[in-house]
């Protein structure tokens, strides 16, 4: 997708692909191509510069067609470099001005709890979207609404476009603080499978129980995960590959997916 656009993001794609494929093919409700408007659970991608890596999922899942993949960016294409809930109705919001899709994913779950239906809330944010101050006024009022049914997952790659988040502005210690706002906080390796579906099970089994609290799960991982000359280089923040970096890529996650 992001050789054919010669744009994008692929160090922030490849760190959130593992958490966003657990979503789609094990933890979320009723996610179905042929009844998206039923009765389900929910995905808000607040880092929206990550879109290729769910038009890939929802590739696999059947949503949209791989032919279409090839149109990334492409003006007149559903698949903008941010998710467009206009053209895509599975997308759950338009994000991508970083810092408004937690407050967005507070607002439904807030809703579902509101009118006693089961449907549970999950948020996709980054580290360096985690600077933002919106983020932590939703961090605030989330625990206020007992919102158990909200499920925020922060891809910590410690990478933004101008550095490194622990050198642009440090937010550490993250897990305290989430703590300190009345989150239930659960820390992870980010690319771990098992641990993955371990701490969504465990955000599951909170919700309605007494504490009422929502759920912040850490998870560390590598930007550019899979692809050694991306892994941890600020430079793949928003630059597309080349067809020969492409090919060596492809080549690298082939041969780690064989093993």
């Amino acid at each position: 997708m992001l050789t054919e656009a010669k744009s994008g993001h692929p160090g922030g794609s490849l760190s959130a692909i593992d958490l966003i494929t657990a979503l789609f093919y094990n933890e979320m409700r009723g996610i179905d191509p042929s009844h998206i408007d039923g009765e389900r659970d929910h995905f808000i991608l607040s880092k929206g510069h990550a879109a290729p890596a769910l038009y890939a999922v929802l590739a696999k899942k059947g949503f949209i067609a791989y032919d279409e993949l090839k149109t990334l960016r492409q003006t007149g294409s559903r698949l903008q470099g941010h998710p467009d809930r206009v053209r895509m109705p599975i997308v759950e919001a338009s994000t991508g001005s970083l810092g408004q899709g937690l407050s967005v994913a507070q607002g439904m779950a807030m809703g579902y709890k509101m009118e006693g239906k089961p449907s549970r809330v999950y948020c996709l944010v980054g580290d360096g979207e985690i600077q933002e101050g919106q983020i932590w006024e939703a961090a605030m009022s989330a625990p206020k609404f007992g919102l158990s049914n909200l499920c925020v997952i922060l891809d910590a790659n410690n990478g933004q476009i101008d550095g490194h988040v622990s050198e642009v502005m440090p937010i550490e210690p993250i897990a305290d603080k989430w703590r300190a706002f009345g989150w239930k906080v659960i820390e992870i390796d980010g690319h771990n499978m098992e641990q993955i579906l371990e701490a969504f099970k465990s955000a599951k089994a909170s919700q309605g129980k007494d504490s009422e609290k929502p759920t912040f799960i850490l998870a560390r991982t590598v930007k550019g995960k899979g692809v050694s000359f991306m892994e941890n280089q600020i430079g793949w923040h928003g630059v597309a590959p080349t067809a020969e970096d492409a090919r060596k890529a492809r080549e690298e996650l082939q041969k780690k997916l064989g093993n």
